[in-house]
């Protein structure tokens, strides 16, 4: 079996994550991983809060707030509303701690000293009304290639090439509506052309591999066409020193360079918590790392893909001395690249991209505080962006719901149970199995291998409706065959048996099920006699810092005790009692009054 590296995109922590987040980086993660742990691999999926850079200076100082007040806060915000989400993390942390200052520190050293960072001028974008520094992201105006308008001071979305703010045609802040005032000063730059042919190679290699998405592919290596230095500095007060430079203490290290990084810092904290518990040793986390056989797979939303196949793998080379300036890995070793890079494309909302400025957004908490974690897991997994724009809708919601989750799945489980609760009172023995008995239970145990190569290759839709196919071939059987009209004392064996099939069944699609839908796994398991607790889940712990002391709250969990993903045979003789419903049917009311809300917070 493999280490399993699952590294999980940072949410930024300016505000609360919108569900379009979490169809990007947490819910295809999850899934993920949930199955690797399954089939027995040692997963290590780790992420955080991304808590540096200006747009937090930005809302904190429109808040009046300090921004580790406003990280504080939302950090908190976005460790409940992911826990409540079930999302699987062995360590969600932040990119404010001291140990994530001292690996970034380390891994920047590292690329410095092997030659690929180097000091040169360049413009600098200044907000003329706050007299800040403006990040590449919030600057707006028309793609000098294309000609598109919308283009961001780092990226054109229509063409997808990089670029600098300067080049911009008409470019505006996004914080004062002002053309941006540009001034030269010195920064660090990562020297991307010294790196090309070793990027382009290890392209090349996972490109021979055909497990990348086309769409992640070939924009890696349409970035390659147009590589130049990028900067690894900023002029800002909030942020990671840069060393060397402490004698300019408005010089800080670039958030994309800091976040990327926290993929190894928090691999490191885990590591050392674990030690401090007295679990394994602080250098554990090179079992990921530095070992050529493990396996790292990195989920994101599509506007993400540049700094995980481009600054990141970079940045890696530079650390490992893998460029054209040669070089030798520092203390951390020589460090893997990633295995692949797995990006969502985006989710839409009622036809328009979120915006919380404009009040087209639901927020995570909103959606969990009104309905059930895994109605919106299961809308995510069977109809999320996976390899193309998607649109969530609350009629289409609704309809997935009642039709899919209630009325198939959640139908199937209570009237098997309903059934064997009525007519024995436990799971009954099983007779001789006729063929169409044996035909259905082929089908389901044969669902293991290929939902489960479907998961592996990241096509997690398909897997989903393969699962939900073998949900209607079971509510079928239970037409064709008719329990509840097996009445007379002679046919008692034939309905037990039936029923016997039933829930092997039944207890084989929740085995497969609980990768997406943990929650209601657990309490189906329950209902079918079991412990409840199939799909392990995360917890929020409040911690301190290791090295300073400030509090903060982590998920973290203990999922070594997983069902293997495999048949398990039922037990004749488990109780099963009277079921009680396990999913929440939604009145077609609900997509008005949520439609309403959209409405007032667009007017707002």
């Amino acid at each position: 079996m493999s280490k399993i590296l699952s590294a999980v995109a940072w949410p930024y922590a300016n505000g609360p994550r919108h569900i379009g987040h979490v169809a990007g980086f947490g819910v295809p993660s999850d899934v993920f991983s949930r199955y690797m742990r399954m089939v027995g691999h040692e997963v290590l999926m780790v992420s955080g809060t991304d808590e540096h850079g200006t747009p937090i200076l930005v809302a904190a100082d429109n808040e009046g707030v300090t921004p580790q007040e406003l990280a504080d806060r939302n950090n908190r915000i976005i460790v409940e509303d992911l826990v409540n989400l079930g999302l699987s993390y062995d360590l969600f942390t932040r990119t404010t701690t001291v140990n994530h200052e001292q690996v970034v520190q380390e891994l920047f050293e590292g690329c410095r000293d092997n030659g690929y960072m180097v000091v040169q001028e360049t413009p600098v974008a200044i907000d003329p009304k706050t007299g800040n520094t403006l990040p590449d992201r919030y600057i707006e105006g028309t793609c000098p290639i294309c000609g598109a308008a919308g283009a961001r001071g780092d990226q054109c979305d229509n063409c997808g090439n990089q670029l600098d703010p300067q080049d911009l045609v008409d470019p505006i802040s996004k914080v004062s509506g002002l053309p941006p005032e540009f001034k030269s000063t010195e920064h660090y730059f990562l020297d991307l052309p010294a790196l090309a042919d070793a990027l382009g190679a290890w392209l090349d290699t996972v490109e021979k591999d055909g497990k990348w998405r086309p769409n992640v592919i070939s924009f890696s290596k349409h970035l390659l066409e147009d590589v130049r230095p990028r900067a690894m500095s900023r002029d800002i007060s909030w942020g990671i020193p840069v060393p060397g430079w402490e004698d300019k203490p408005n010089k800080r290290l670039y958030v994309w360079f800091d976040a990327v990084v926290g993929y190894l810092s928090a691999s490191v904290e885990w590591a050392r918590r674990r030690a401090a518990a007295g679990v394994g040793t602080a250098d554990d986390w090179r079992e990921w790392w530095n070992n050529p056989e493990a396996l790292s797979y990195y989920f994101m939303g599509k506007d993400n893909i540049v700094f995980h196949s481009q600054i990141w793998p970079a940045e890696l080379l530079s650390y490992n001395g893998a460029g054209s300036r040669a070089g030798e890995p520092g203390r951390f070793g020589k460090l893997e690249l990633p295995t692949q890079v797995v990006a969502s494309e985006f989710l839409t909302m009622e036809g328009e991209k979120f915006s919380s400025s404009k009040g087209i957004v639901i927020y995570v908490r909103d959606v969990l505080s009104r309905y059930q974690p895994d109605a919106l897991r299961y809308f995510i997994s069977i109809a999320g962006p996976e390899t193309s724009d998607s649109d969530f809708t609350w009629s289409e919601f609704v309809r997935r719901n009642n039709s899919e989750l209630v009325a198939g799945w959640g139908n199937l489980v209570n009237r098997t149970c309903a059934m064997i609760a009525k007519n024995f009172g436990e799971i009954p023995p099983v007779g001789e199995r006729a063929e169409i008995d044996v035909e259905l239970l082929d089908q389901v145990q044969a669902g293991f291998a290929k939902v489960g190569d479907l998961i592996a290759n990241h096509h997690q839709r398909a897997a989903l409706t393969e699962i939900m196919r073998l949900v209607g071939e079971a509510n079928a059987y239970v037409s064709r065959t008719e329990p509840f009209k097996l009445k007379a004392p002679t046919e008692r064996e034939r309905l037990g048996t039936i029923l016997n099939t039933l829930i092997q069944a039944v207890s084989d699609l929740n085995t497969m099920m609980c990768v997406f839908l943990p929650h209601s796994a657990n309490a189906i398991d329950a209902t079918l006699g079991g412990s409840g607790d199939i799909a392990p889940m995360p917890r929020m712990e409040e911690v301190t810092d290791l090295d300073s002391g400030h509090p903060y709250p982590i998920i973290t969990g203990d999922y070594t005790q997983v069902r293997a993903w495999e048949s398990r045979p039922v037990i004749p003789g488990t109780p099963i009692a009277k079921p009680k419903p396990v999913f929440t049917k939604l009145e077609p009311t609900v997509v008005d009054e949520e439609l309403a809300r959209l409405e007032a917070a667009a007017g707002e």
